[in-house]
């Protein structure tokens, strides 16, 4: 017999349907109960098994964390909580679970601190809670492919590693074949990198866009959707060593129609989930509210998880300028009264307390700013026209959500070749490291633009997770690269 999921049976599943799952077992009670999860949904497939049946020594292998084949026929549930349940007529253990041993992990069927959970991240794939946010993941992921296909992108695979630091802000993880006991130095005691594998100084990328840039001056659209990594020792909830990005760069774009794609990419994200994972997404929803409980009145989030996400999709986004963002919070009796932690004035970059004020209590919507300082911006970021001399700015936006600031951050690039050269002098990067990047504006230069998601905050967002470490299967992290 060919066997069902349990998505499908709870589904699909007619009464007198005989049907064979496989599974784990989430508990066993009065050694009649079992309750089976195959990871294909949130819910558990309740069987009935007659003990009398069977020998009470075999029935004792049924602990909680082992695995069984079971085949049946599905009836009415007498319970509540199911409309059908597996009347078992032949059961098979396939893997035992020492209940000694169970009582050591995170399979045992009690409440469990996230912290102890990642301690075995190899094992918080069976619980509740993990499973429902990696089924999201894997929606959001291929959510992203499908919005770009059907936009006529072209998904550009960018290199992992490389000889550039698209963000300048030299945090990487260095690449290298040399033995580390003897690695080769020159005269002056400078490494020979002339030597190593790639003849040059190579890292692992922070980003992809540069390379995207060079797509779209061909393909015209294209996104990348890649790990990326950052060598910065920070030890914080929303903070990894290697994490994904999605980059989409499309060529004759100009910030607007920046801004434009941006908004409708996250709409269609939130929407997809809330059409397609409504099991998933309420039991986090439910979770969601119990944390909320339990955190300082001034800190909990105004609105559920669902909410949130209907706060992203029913309301369109609101643009103002980074000097109206200023004017904005300065007048303020936020402000006034010295609630912000951190001080706001022109010139400065905005701190999240800033940003979910804006987002939160003023707008009651997600909020893009636009036109930032060149000071805390990147090189690539194009100049604004009617930049005064005290205010220079650049075409740069930052899109923002509820309890959570900052989403998506992006830019129409600089085209023009001589500013940009320009650029590069005052960011210290020599133009020979970045002289391909230079030649797209040599040949045919066109407006462009393009942004960066970062995945893992996405799926903060859309599972209501608060720590970035809680959203990716396997978190690296300084001092940490366990399993």
């Amino acid at each position: 017999m060919k066997r069902s999921k349990i998505n499908e049976v709870l589904k699909n599943g007619k009464i007198n349907d005989r049907i064979l799952v496989k599974a784990w077992v989430r508990a066993f009670r009065s050694n009649r109960f079992i309750q089976l999860n195959d990871g294909s949904c949130i819910q558990n497939l309740q069987a009935v098994i007659d003990f009398e049946k069977w020998e009470e020594a075999s029935l004792k292998k049924i602990t909680t964390a082992s695995s069984i084949s079971i085949e049946g026929v599905l009836v009415e549930s007498q319970g509540a909580g199911q409309a059908l349940e597996l009347l078992v007529e032949k059961w098979e253990l396939l893997g035992e679970a020492p209940v000694d041993e169970v009582q050591k992990t995170i399979l045992q069927p009690k409440k469990h601190s996230l912290e102890f959970l990642r301690e075995q991240a190899h094992l918080r794939f069976r619980t509740s809670t993990f499973s429902a946010v990696f089924r999201i993941r894997h929606g959001l992921a291929f959510a992203i492919h499908q919005f770009f296909n059907e936009k006529g992108f072209f998904y550009l695979h960018t290199p992992i590693i490389t000889g550039s630091d698209a963000e300048g802000a030299g945090e990487m993880f260095h690449v290298t074949n040399f033995d580390l006991e003897a690695v080769p130095k020159n005269k002056e005691g400078k490494v020979c990198f002339e030597d190593d594998f790639f003849g040059k100084s190579v890292n692992l990328t922070v980003s992809g866009q540069l390379e995207a840039e060079l797509g779209a001056f061909g393909l015209g659209q294209v996104y990348t959707f890649g790990p990326t990594f950052r060598a910065e020792n920070s030890n914080t909830s929303r903070h990894l060593a290697e994490f994904w990005m999605i980059e989409p760069e499309v060529a004759f774009n100009d910030l607007n129609d920046n801004m434009d794609l941006a908004e409708e990419m996250l709409q269609y994200l939130c929407q997809y989930i809330l059409d397609n994972y409504k099991e998933d997404l309420k039991f986090l929803h439910e979770r969601d509210a119990q944390e909320q409980l339990s955190k300082p009145t001034n800190e909990r989030n105004e609105l559920g998880l669902i909410e949130r996400l209907e706060f992203v999709t029913k309301n369109e986004f609101k643009r103002i300028t980074y000097t109206e963002a200023i004017d904005v919070l300065m007048n303020s009796n936020h402000y006034k009264k010295k609630k912000f932690k951190y001080n706001v004035e022109w010139g400065t970059d905005l701190q999240s307390e800033h940003e979910r004020y804006l987002v939160e209590k003023e707008y009651k919507k997600p909020v893009i700013i636009t036109n930032y300082p060149v000071s805390f911006k990147a090189f690539y970021m194009r100049k604004d026209d009617n930049c005064t001399a005290d205010r220079q700015t650049v075409a740069a936006m930052d899109i923002l959500f509820p309890g959570i600031g900052e989403m998506v951050g992006g830019s129409q690039r600089e085209e023009r070749l001589d500013i940009l050269k320009q650029k590069l002098k005052d960011f210290n990067i020599h133009e020979e490291e970045l002289w391909w990047y230079l030649e797209t504006r040599k040949f045919g230069t066109v407006p462009h633009a393009g942004f960066g998601l970062g995945f893992e905050r996405m799926v903060m967002f859309v599972t209501g997770m608060t720590n970035i470490r809680d959203v990716i299967p396997f978190p690296r992290t300084p001092k940490n690269a366990e399993f």
